[in-house]
């Protein structure tokens, strides 16, 4: 199992973070790791912080394709998602804005302008998530307090999944 490694660099005043530098390495190929951000099934696995679920994840990765996320919550509250690619290069780059919603039917709460970005490093995979807030209302309080917490834990179980589609033998690390 390689060494965990794992890096995240909040910029923002306040409390809450307004911007996300976050950075993964996977002990997988490129495409692998593209598949598991693009393949609804597979995000499904791990989108969501520990102890969430996604029990709806439709991914149509492609320039003006929608991504719409129901994260539940350990209690069974729903947190859906919606959001558009406005670049997809495979399989290295990703670009979409996403929409956090209090409810199934009310206005978004919070935007984010997401770029994940995917490097080949010596047979390894370096992934670099950036995540800006766009626009947020007074309601986004409570998910602005916890995106950081929550990004990091979902980048975390993006990595044990990858792990586990690649086998036992591959470690994936965070960087420190």
């Amino acid at each position: 199992m390689a060494q965990d490694e794992k890096r995240g660099d909040r910029r923002g005043s306040g409390s809450a973070a307004r911007e996300l530098h976050l950075i993964r390495m996977f002990e997988a190929p490129r495409t692998l790791v593209w598949r598991a951000w693009t393949d609804g099934a597979l995000v499904a696995r791990w989108w969501g912080p520990r102890m969430f679920d996604a029990p709806v994840c439709e991914v149509d990765a492609r320039p003006g394709g929608a991504i719409r996320i129901h994260m539940r919550g350990p209690d069974g509250t729903i947190f859906p998602m919606t959001g558009v690619f406005h670049e997809v290069v495979e399989p290295e780059r990703l670009v979409f804005t996403a929409c956090a919603l209090l409810a199934l039917d009310a206005d978004p709460v919070l935007e984010t302008r997401n770029v994940v970005t995917l490097e080949n490093a010596g047979g390894r995979t370096k992934m670099t998530v950036d995540i800006v807030v766009v626009k947020a209302t007074p309601e986004a309080e409570g998910p602005l307090a916890g995106m950081e917490q929550g990004w990091n834990e979902q980048l975390d179980r993006l990595v044990e999944a990858v792990a586990a589609l690649t086998g036992p033998a591959k470690g994936s690390g965070k960087e420190r």
